[in-house]
């Protein structure tokens, strides 16, 4: 008896437990992030040797608040941006997904937007594309070009005909920021960085982050000083009457130092060469990845490629999200400045790696890239972009070499050179960007040079152009034309993913056999409506795509058809399933068709009894789409 009591005293304690321990437990509240709370303080999560936290500081190229339209006069925050991500679900449900692909190193969302008509299948039986931007912290025109894209999209479908057509055949996924820790430290103070804000030893002296570049007198930005020193390397240009222009004149030869903004906090007698973060999210890849300190000093390294190859969670994102959909064709991850269209091979000439049918098309898609956008230059990473200079685990090489796509990682705005000789002197240089930026920027770009006493150097002058939104990304006055002609460059490589569409089919009978059988001959046709091949002979190589295949399930008992001639080949049931008694279904393994082409799959059939005999003909592609089934009679 008394055990039973103790039994069922600890069975009650048991369920109760339990219930009283999770009606004591609360949802921590998320903390508020620094870009959304009231303090006038942003604090960058992570232990580092320098100080993390800095004056917030707002841009008035910045629309920091949310409006019922988008509109590209000015750059957006974070918030901003998937404000009108929300408003776009909400406008356009039956062709607008938003949803959360993961979270970043300091925790913050990373949104992004599926793209497709929902009523014509779901996204991963379409071919695709897909863009992204601001992987790099203070490339932020990359983002707006996706949203430019993804408004452009949405806001013409139902009236523009090849827009509704494009949307009700494929998906295009959109992120437009993959590096949400970057964007708003680079929106909402001063700083600016590479990367993934991680702590890293950018000067390697074993201390993290332990000198960041200031804001000293507190405008907002973080400029350039000059002071007057022995032994300096610049004097001013006399040909700028105004004095802003610096000369480099050589080591010694001149009257003026120049500096970033800021102090010697580690003493090393280097000014600002350790801020926030260093690791680069675009040397992160896991094709041909090298790390960053090797044992031997004869290999080969590569600055800020992270502990390992996907190290860093938002390399890993898309990574994993482009693995899980390979139906993706077409990829942009954009950055800013020099422009270019970029593309692999990284690390060597494309003639020596790359299928030439392959190359063919990267050759096609850098010049029609070219006639949209206007970009002087377009072609591979080592030898148009690097001049034989390799760089390693880099994004191009990844989306072409191992994933086997069409992938580009294009470099928009030209960081405000080439101005072409406004002043008439034979010269293009630093003399005609003043111009310009007085023409066509009401002079915003410079800041003069203003006096202040430095704690350490003195008197020292701070001034220069702005970083921001002159040298890293356009004034925001000059930014739509960057976005639209990019967005429309990318929209293009969308025009030409291929699309497989059934064309009509023939069966005819053969041959009668005395008694109760004919033989039919049936062939299936269809073709490749879309300009691209069905895949790049890449990715059949790392075997990222199955060939095309077209599957035939016949109605009615296994005794009432033969098939002839080992022309299919049966579907089996599992590895080591016998190949008889698994019920109606075959396959044929196509290749891969080119791109506007046709083709035909062809068998032979027995149909015992001379009765009709009824199948299902359906064909799938993993980046061309998949047709519906089709059912045909024998008869």
């Amino acid at each position: 008896m008394k055990t039973k009591t103790f039994i069922s005293a600890l069975f009650a304690a048991a369920v109760c437990l339990p219930m009283q321990i999770e009606a004591q437990i609360r949802t921590l509240p998320e903390k508020p992030r620094p870009e959304s709370d009231t303090a006038s303080i942003y604090v960058v999560d992570g232990f580092r040797h320098g100080i993390a936290f800095f004056r917030k500081a707002k841009s008035p190229h910045v629309a920091y608040e949310a409006t019922e339209t988008l509109t590209f006069d000015k750059y957006h925050s974070a918030e901003v941006i998937y404000a009108h991500m929300e408003r776009f679900s909400t406008l356009y449900p039956d062709l607008v997904e938003v949803y959360e692909i993961g979270k970043s190193y300091e925790g913050r969302p990373i949104i992004q937007m599926t793209v497709t008509n929902k009523k014509t299948g779901p996204a991963t039986e379409k071919p695709a594309a897909f863009f992204e931007g601001n992987r790099h912290s203070g490339e932020v025109t990359s983002a707006e070009s996706v949203m430019w894209l993804m408004q452009h999209l949405l806001e013409n479908y139902g009236s523009d005909p090849e827009i509704t057509r494009i949307i009700d055949r494929n998906a295009i996924y959109l992120r437009p920021i993959n590096n949400p820790d970057g964007h708003n430290l680079y929106m909402h103070t001063a700083q600016s960085n590479r990367s993934t804000v991680r702590a890293y030893d950018n000067d390697g002296d074993g201390l993290l982050d332990e000198d960041p570049p200031l804001d000293l007198n507190g405008d907002g930005r973080i400029l350039r000083m000059r002071y007057k020193a022995e032994g300096g390397d610049y004097v001013i240009d006399e040909r700028d009457p105004s004095g802003r222009v610096m000369k480099s004149v050589g080591a010694g030869k001149g009257e003026y130092k120049l500096a970033g903004e800021g102090i010697d906090a580690d003493g090393d007698g280097r000014i600002g060469e350790d801020g926030i973060g260093g690791l680069d999210l675009h040397r992160n890849y896991p094709e041909n990845w090298r790390p960053m300190h090797e044992a031997t000093g004869r290999g080969r390294t590569q600055g800020g490629a992270g502990e390992y190859p996907l190290s860093e969670i938002e390399t890993r994102l898309v990574f994993t999200f482009l693995m899980e959909n390979p139906n993706i064709y077409v990829v942009n991850s954009m950055d800013t400045r020099v422009p270019m269209h970029l593309r692999a091979p990284s690390t060597s000439n494309p003639e020596e790696r790359m299928y030439p049918e392959d190359n063919a098309w990267y050759e096609h898609f850098d010049e029609l890239g070219k006639s949209i956008t206007g970009y002087e230059r377009a072609g591979d990473v080592y030898g148009d972009y690097g001049n034989g200079t390799p760089l390693f685990g880099h994004g191009p090489d990844f989306g072409y070499f191992y994933y086997g796509a069409i992938w580009y990682g294009d470099e928009i705005w030209d960081g405000g050179r080439n101005r072409g000789d406004l002043n008439g002197d034979g010269e293009t240089d630093e003399l005609d960007q003043l111009l310009w930026d007085e023409r066509e920027n009401g002079g915003a770009g410079f800041t003069e040079w203003v006096p202040f006493t430095h704690p350490t150097l003195g008197e020292v002058e701070i001034g220069g152009w702005d970083p921001k939104f002159y040298s890293q990304n356009s004034p925001s006055g000059q930014l739509e034309p960057w976005v639209r002609k990019q967005a429309l460059f990318n929209l293009e490589m969308v025009k030409h993913l291929p699309l497989v569409e059934w064309a009509d089919h023939e069966v005819r009978r053969e041959k009668n056999y005395r008694g109760d059988s004919v033989d039919y001959r049936v062939t299936l046709r269809y073709r490749n409506a879309g300009k691209l091949p069905t895949a790049l002979r890449q990715a059949d190589l790392v075997k990222i795509v199955r060939p095309d295949r077209f599957e035939v399930a016949f109605d009615g008992p296994a005794e009432s058809y033969r098939v002839l001639d080992e022309s299919l080949d049966r579907v089996r049931a599992g590895r080591n399933a016998p190949a008889s008694g698994q019920g109606g279904k075959y396959f044929k393994e196509a290749g891969y068709a080119r791109g506007e082409s046709a083709g035909s799959v062809e068998f032979r059939v027995r149909a015992y009894k001379d009765t009709p005999l009824s199948f299902k003909a359906s064909l799938t592609t993993t980046r061309a789409g998949s047709l519906p089934e089709r059912e045909i009679t024998v008869q």
